[in-house]
């Protein structure tokens, strides 16, 4: 098989993986909160990397471990629990797309806080971008009126958290491998992920044979597993055998496969918030094209 089939195998299984983990934390949140979601996913996915990862965090140095402990918050432990309070209130397509801010987010972050000049066409790919999500939670407001569409700033602050993960990466830690650094990122957040878990009370024996809560169980490891840990090793190897700007690219495929689970579990979207979506996407490669 050539390098060029490789990358879109890669490509299309990772978007498969990534577009649908919105429709499992929804799933997931049937049986469990979102904090019990939030926490189970960082425990779970800690579980699979230090079995293949442990060994590596040896590699770190002192001076290195700050950020490690900095990625670790902004990049994996704040942002699964934001999600899954986000879900509470608002579908799973949506914030599958809102997701796709992240890019956005990336572009204004290196500029704001580390100095990372930007071009006129990102920042006005960064403008077109906020004015198609404003349309998105607008609309989505009005079609789902039952739904808190302010719970979308919890995601929108996620990717303004992922952002600052990636910039930190780049800066901080391109020195490290990408397993090493995923696996310190999850010593620093598991245990801040047991307690909160613990305070939960989903220890308590009356809720542990719950039918539900099994099921919600399943959907968190299938998260966990895929979406997280496999996802991240996929798209290292993508990278080596591509480019950047390529392996970004799932961004734009993601949402397809979200809202194609959303249409089949029964989720709403108009025709203003599939324009919506296409203003986002538009923004996304206009702040990530090469000059």
């Amino acid at each position: 098989m050539s390098e060029n089939t490789k990358k879109w195998g890669y490509l299309f299984v990772l978007s498969l993986i990534w577009g649908s983990s919105f429709i499992l934390m929804k799933k997931a949140l049937i049986g469990v909160t979102a904090f019990q979601l939030g926490a189970l996913r960082t425990i779970f996915t800690a579980l699979i990397l230090f079995t293949v990862g442990l060994k590596s965090i040896q590699t770190i140095d002192k001076q290195a471990w700050k950020w490690v402990m900095l990625s670790g918050v902004f990049g994996s432990f704040i942002p699964a629990f934001l999600f899954a309070i986000a879900e509470t209130e608002i579908d799973s397509a949506i914030a599958s797309i809102l997701n796709s801010l992240v890019p956005l987010q990336t572009v204004l972050v290196g500029f704001a806080v580390f100095q990372i000049a930007s071009t006129k066409r990102q920042v006005f790919g960064v403008i077109l971008g906020f004015v198609g999500t404003a349309l998105l939670v607008v609309k989505g407001a009005d079609l789902n009126p039952h739904q808190n569409y302010l719970y979308a700033g919890y995601i929108v602050l996620a990717t303004v958290m992922y952002a600052f993960n990636v910039n930190i990466i780049k800066r901080y830690l391109q020195h490290l491998k990408p397993l090493t650094i995923a696996t310190g990122n999850y010593v620093v957040i598991v245990i801040p992920a047991l307690i909160i878990l613990y305070f939960t009370d989903f220890f308590e024996s009356s809720n542990l044979n719950h039918p539900e809560l099994k099921m919600a169980l399943m959907y968190v490891f299938i998260l966990s597993f895929f979406g997280t840990a496999l996802a991240k090793v996929l798209f290292n190897n993508l990278i080596r055998i591509s480019t950047p700007v390529f392996a970004s690219s799932v961004t734009y495929v993601m949402p397809i496969v979200a809202l194609t689970w959303g249409f089949l579990d029964g989720e709403g979207f108009s025709m203003l918030q599939a324009f919506a979506s296409l203003i986002i996407l538009l923004g996304v490669y206009l702040a990530n094209k090469k000059a």
